[in-house]
């Protein structure tokens, strides 16, 4: 046989072994893992990076007309641009360059200048360098100041202090400022809070008594009116001691300076914290960088959305799932028992199947526009006319919240409890269900006490499914529940404690906002990267809590695997 009839024969035989399929799929599964892990990296560098205290530049800018001057912030973004785009904005390039780089500097300064992010191209400057004395000044409003820190105000009186002095100084009053904000929301927070929760619920009850046609001196009305008074003299309290702590807060001023000579008053009660990242060292910057994930992690956000943390989207994301899990894994597991165990196997019950089966693939946004029109205006309105009609015609449940959420998302997710469900009882042996019969058992109490038992493993994984899919649905979420900006949490101190029909933040609907909707796009990209990554995060945890049950489940039981 020739050497090519062998090869050829080498060939066929390698094919027919199957070993070219078993190499295809390995690299596809590789393929896919890398893109996957390359993702996950992609975020993360580029949303934690955003936490990261970075070295503030100083570039000596050139200019023909007016001399030498200064801009001053952090690099963000590099890219290269021709250079006869840069020549039609007047700036002057070499001749015979043919291309540019241009940088995006984080100048801050909203409040001066009117923006906080600006391109520099490389023919605009001349030298960069990074002063030890440039303040960077995170502030609740207006983004970060970059300047210098000059002096400090106190009742509009300019204290005297040296440049050695006034760092701690200003350390002294913003910790007074943070103690002085903790108070004042506080009593907002809570102690007036509970105080106009009790006052609503008061006018609540007197407009009840007005719908029942009470007669005016009816005692209850006289009640009420001791109770509103009460509440009255201690909200009266409340805000003269609210007054006083705003009259505190709002005593020191911090005077600086930007790169350009202006003087910027700010005040400590805008004031979040200040450093000086070009004398910090890498420990410093490492205590800086935690201290900022935490705020990220555990603060409310601010200035639309692009500064702040994101508490009540993780909040929200967290309980609307787990409320989804309470409502779906009931329904789908007693509707996949009726199915396998009790419904007669014929036509009827095959529709059954394929209708379930077809609703996992129905678009997430009708599920949504459902929700809206059954949940949220009908059953709503309906309880709202039952339960709530002193409240009328504001609506109680009647509006979109966080139980019609809640349910939207488990009526979009039960196909895949049912089917995973009905799959796991089907796995499990005939034989074992005959001897439980046969000792004596009912139908019933083989199906509570041994098919169910087995089939623990295969609820799980449906319910791993369902919350995989859920915590990442945002199109339903934006018609029955969500909202940009939620002015409570759904859970606090006032009775009934957990309050469904409020609105709630969530994690998807935050990145749709960040990303797509802010004003400041160069400010919101990396909280994009950032809460992405989270939520990422959060659907890997709640996977793998359900997936340790589910495991231990399969180690009790002897289950096999759905």
């Amino acid at each position: 046989m020739s050497t090519e009839n062998q090869a050829k024969s080498g060939i066929r035989a390698w094919f027919s072994s199957g070993m070219p399929w078993i190499w295809l799929t390995a690299g596809t599964v590789s393929f896919s893992l890398i893109m996957v892990f390359g993702l996950l990296a992609l975020i993360t560098l580029r949303g934690m990076g955003h936490f990261w205290p970075q070295d503030v530049a100083r570039l000596q800018l050139t200019s023909t007309e007016t001399g030498a001057s200064y801009a001053l912030g952090e690099f963000v973004d590099q890219e290269t641009v021709t250079a006869a785009r840069v020549r039609a904005l007047g700036i002057e390039v070499p001749e015979g360059q043919d291309f540019v780089d241009r940088f995006l500097l984080k100048i801050g300064n909203r409040d001066v200048v009117g923006f906080d992010f600006k391109w520099f191209n490389e023919a605009e400057f001349s030298a960069v360098d990074y002063p030890d004395n440039v303040f960077v000044a995170e502030r609740e409003e207006w983004g970060n100041f970059y300047g210098f820190a000059r002096g400090i105000t106190e009742s509009g009186q300019t204290l005297v202090l040296d440049e050695s002095e006034l760092a701690a100084e200003i350390d002294r009053r913003l910790a007074r400022k943070h103690e002085l904000k903790a108070r004042i929301e506080a009593i907002q927070n809570n102690a007036m809070g509970a105080v106009n929760h009790e006052l609503e619920r008061l006018r609540l009850r007197t407009r009840g008594l007005e719908l029942e046609a009470a007669a005016a001196d009816d005692p209850r009305y006289g009640k009420i009116a001791d109770a509103r008074a009460g509440l009255d003299q201690r909200y009266e309290v409340l805000s003269a001691e609210l007054g006083e702590l705003y009259e505190a807060i709002e005593r020191d001023t911090l005077i600086a300076e930007t790169i350009e000579g202006r003087q910027v008053e700010i005040g400590f009660h805008a004031l979040l914290r200040h450093f000086m990242p070009n004398r910090m060292g890498l420990t410093e910057k490492f205590a800086h960088y935690l201290s900022k994930i935490v705020e990220f992690v555990v603060d409310d956000p601010r200035e639309a959305n692009t500064e702040g943390g994101i508490f009540p989207a993780i909040f929200g994301t967290v309980m609307m799932v787990m409320l989804m899990s309470v409502f779906v894994t009931p329904f789908g597991v007693m509707a996949a028992i009726y199915l396998r165990e009790y419904a007669h196997q014929g036509t009827l019950t095959r529709i059954i199947r394929i209708a379930v089966n077809n609703l996992a693939g129905v678009p997430s946004v009708v599920y949504g526009v459902f929700g809206l029109g059954f949940f949220v205006y009908y059953l709503g309105g309906s309880l709202d006319r039952l339960f709530f009609p002193e409240a009328l015609p504001a609506p109680t449940f009647g509006t979109p919240g966080m139980l019609w959420s809640s349910l939207t998302l488990a009526l979009l997710t039960v196909p895949v409890v049912i089917v995973a469900t009905e799959e796991g009882l089907s796995r499990i042996p005939r034989a074992i269900r005959e001897g439980s019969l046969a000792l004596g058992a009912t139908k019933a109490e083989t199906l509570w006490r041994t098919v169910l038992p087995m089939a623990t493993p295969a609820m799980m994984t449906g319910l791993i499914l369902a919350v995989a899919r859920a915590a990442g649905e945002v199109a339903p979420l934006m018609m029955v529940g969500v909202v940009k900006l939620a002015p409570a949490l759904p859970l606090d101190g006032n009775f009934p404690f957990l309050h469904l029909d409020r609105k709630f933040m969530h994690l998807g609907f935050h990145i749709y906002d960040v990303g797509f909707q802010s004003p400041n796009v160069e400010a919101a990209r990396p909280l994009v990267y950032a809460t992405s990554l989270l939520l990422v995060i959060i659907i890997v945890t709640l996977n793998l809590a359900a997936i340790t049950i589910r495991n231990r489940l399969r180690e009790k039981y002897n289950a096999t695997e759905t």
